[in-house]
């Protein structure tokens, strides 16, 4: 099957078409190649990393080398999709020169398409410079995984009037200093309706309802691999962490059976 290869206008004439963007995350070059040959638009090099792959608790941990050494194993095996890296906590907060300096990196080292940073006003300088800088950056509101701590929980955000409207004034500003496209996370989804057609840039959702203009989950979430916990919005296509186990279980007894090798797979 012959996939269409997503650049960053590509990503924003899906909206202008009315053709929904599907977006997946990869952290290794085996589940970006399954996911590109699948035909996914987007693939996240996410800082979820962290937790579904490296075992934290949070995303917090994830540092810069982490994000670019699985960013360039992610790269070789993507093709066709828009290859997105998410820079990780303190890699633009600290300031605008070293944000522009860790998003190049993402560009010169792991050829990445574009960025993600986390945030909404308070993230509008580093975000200017960095796409005056020529470097496409994707916005992310609603639940900020890294803000974590300011949080205090996962919990739904935005819920108030005057949170919902803050998120509005932070999309919007987004917008304005350039972001191609706006994730929103765990927002009410009447809010992220009224976003989504506020905007002119596409809103990618991850528990913010159907209304947006494409959707993301973390991938080992969907495909059943990641059982820790399972969030209301993550629908499960799959049960692989029980296939794998019930595969190296009939593993482990044909090995300690002397039934694994047979003949048939042994060389004479």
């Amino acid at each position: 099957m012959k996939v269409e290869t997503r650049t960053v206008p590509a990503i924003i004439e899906m909206k202008r078409n009315g053709q929904k963007i599907a977006a997946l995350t990869a952290y290794d070059y085996l589940f970006a190649r399954l996911l590109d040959e699948a035909g996914i638009d987007v693939i996240l090099v996410g800082d979820s990393c962290a937790m579904v792959f490296q075992g934290q608790e949070t995303t917090l941990p994830f540092t810069m080398d982490e994000a670019l050494y699985h960013s360039r194993i992610v790269r070789r095996g993507v093709r066709n999709a828009l290859l997105v890296a998410d820079m990780p906590f303190l890699s633009y907060q600290v300031s605008v020169e070293e944000a522009v300096r860790n998003a190049g990196q993402f560009f010169k080292t792991a050829l990445v398409d574009a960025v993600k940073i986390e945030g909404g006003r308070g993230s509008v300088p580093c975000i200017e410079k960095i796409v005056a800088a020529g470097m496409p950056v994707m916005g992310h509101l609603g639940l900020t995984p890294q803000s974590i701590r300011a949080f205090g929980s996962y919990a739904v955000q935005a819920r108030s009037e005057k949170a919902a409207q803050e998120l509005v004034e932070d999309a919007q500003a987004l917008q304005e200093v350039g972001v191609f496209a706006l994730v929103l996370e765990k927002i009410p989804a009447d809010l992220a309706r009224q976003v989504t057609k506020k905007l002119e840039i596409p809103t990618i959702g991850i528990g913010a309802g159907v209304h947006c203009d494409g959707q993301i989950l973390v991938a080992q979430d969907a495909l059943g691999l990641f059982t820790d916990f399972h969030p209301k919005f993550v629908r499960r296509y799959a049960e692989l962490a029980d296939q794998i186990q019930t595969a190296v279980k009939s593993y482990c007894r044909d090995v300690k059976s002397a039934d694994f090798p047979s003949e048939e797979e042994s060389y004479r």
